[in-house]
């Protein structure tokens, strides 16, 4: 049977749009199905983290992201919304900062992007049936069928794929199911924040009440909140006003909800992130607390290390075992967030014992170190990755330029500091061979379209190309 496309990206969220993006740019047809007729503008993961904004950069989109982006003071990131900053500038990254931004932006831009180097987003698809074979895999939707060389599901914590494929999530089941909601207040009281600012200025508890209230611009809000005494909060605009008055006193006052969702604290994890011609990201692959503001990253960051493999595999020149490395890479990734999530949910438990209580303050006081600070901050933000390779500046014959604007075209580059370095002609359509000076701490190096470095001057150049490029 023959195929229509070359992929389906299965979910038009961050990772799925993303996903769609980088196998564009490899030059793969894709198209993306999406159940939901209209995009849901709800501020949801409204986090881009440090690294994120790296990756984003290097391939032009993060000066739209910033357009999009909520005004904010700049304030380092938290670990467990305890009350000390996570400081990211020794981590030598040009955004050293959280960019606070609703979801749904941050999925305009992505498809935007994607749909302007010839991806297809198809709304209103929900899949029926996910059918592979040796050859390709078949999906039916509630509108089509599509044939395709490989389908990626970045369909959800509800993924219909993996429970179409039969795929086990084990993991642990939630504690809590909270609220989060998009509002308008008609009146403020002088506990409402007037700006965003870091979690722990923002957080209140009171009575069974827990939450935090973020500006969203003139008279919008976001509203996380929970109730001690109910494993699950209602969400009804009696419940939001309640919570509101507890939380922020009687002035506050409800005008209109403009969208709301429900929230948990699950944590599973995929075993594979590849089932024969079927690969997972984002959420569909993983699920923690939200807390740190992880979740949107880590789809993102899944999509554009997935992205030039699976292209590359679709081109014929991908190295043997190249697309399992998606796997052996991300799969780790993840299972570290689940495990520091896991941590932070004791430490930020609302109404904490004493003992807790005991924790949370020798804990912050360990984090005032800075090496201590240092190294979750780097864990917070994924600038700890250990292939990443900072952006560095370079003047070349063609004037000066930096390491993000060399990644754009999603190709691998190997930068030559002492001019005496030659890229053999085999690599020529799939690296570019860049010589300048840098005051830089190599020679030549070798980095990846997803920025990641996989040779720096030790051992043959031959052999490293040749393991990544194929």
């Amino acid at each position: 049977m023959s195929v229509d496309v070359s992929v389906v990206v299965v979910g038009a969220g961050p990772a799925g749009l993303t996903l769609a993006h980088e196998l564009a740019l490899g030059g793969a047809e894709v198209v993306v199905v999406e159940r939901l007729a209209e995009r849901l503008e709800q501020t949801k993961g409204g986090a881009i983290q440090p690294r994120t904004a790296e990756l984003l950069d290097a391939r032009g989109l993060l000066d739209a992201v910033l357009e999009r982006a909520n005004a904010r003071p700049s304030v380092g990131g938290h670990f467990a919304g305890l009350p000390v900053e996570l400081d990211c500038t020794p981590w030598n990254t040009r955004n050293p900062y959280v960019i606070g931004i609703p979801q749904w932006r941050v999925e305009e831009v992505l498809e935007e992007a994607a749909t302007a180097r010839g991806a297809q987003v198809l709304r209103g698809h929900e899949v029926t049936a996910v059918e592979q074979d040796d050859t390709g895999v078949t999906v039916t939707t509630s509108a089509t069928t599509l044939r395709a060389e490989y389908v990626v599901a970045c369909d959800g914590a509800h993924s219909t794929v993996r429970k179409l494929l039969d795929r086990p999530f084990p993991g642990r089941s939630g504690t809590f199911k909270a609220v989060l909601a998009d509002l308008r207040l008609s009146a403020v009281s002088d506990l409402v924040p007037a700006t965003a600012g870091h979690m722990s200025t923002l957080t209140r508890e009171v009575e069974n009440y827990w939450g935090m209230l973020v500006p969203a611009g003139g008279d919008k809000y976001r509203f996380t909140f929970g109730k001690l005494d109910e494993v699950t909060t209602p969400e009804s605009d009696e419940a939001i006003q309640q919570a509101l008055t507890a939380l922020y006193g009687e002035p506050t006052t409800l005008a209109e909800v403009l969208v709301r969702s429900r929230f948990g604290d699950s944590t599973r994890q995929l075993e594979q992130y590849r089932h024969g011609r079927v690969l997972f990201a984002g959420d569909a692959a993983h699920i923690h607390s939200p807390l740190g503001g992880q979740g949107l990253n880590l789809g993102v960051q899944d999509a554009i290390n997935l992205g030039w493999k699976l292209a590359a595999t679709i081109a014929g020149w991908a190295p043997e075992g190249l697309l399992d490395t998606y796997h052996d890479e991300r799969h780790p990734k993840a299972a570290r967030v689940l495990h520091h999530t896991s941590a932070q949910r004791v430490l930020a438990a609302p109404k904490p014992s004493e003992d807790v209580r005991a924790l949370r303050e020798i804990f912050a006081d360990v984090m005032r170190l800075p090496d201590t600070n240092r190294v979750l901050a780097g864990m917070m933000s994924g600038l700890d990755h250990e292939t990443r390779v900072p952006d560095f500046d370079l003047v070349t014959d063609d004037g000066p330029t930096r390491l993000a604007e060399l990644l754009r075209a999603g190709r691998g580059v190997l930068v030559d500091l002492t001019g005496s370095v030659e890229l053999p002609e085999q690599w020529a359509d799939r690296v570019d061979l860049v010589r300048g000076k840098a005051s830089e701490d190599f020679d030549a190096i070798l980095i990846r379209p997803d920025g990641a470095e996989c040779w720096r001057g030790e051992g043959p150049l031959e052999d490293a190309l040749r393991a990544t490029f194929g």
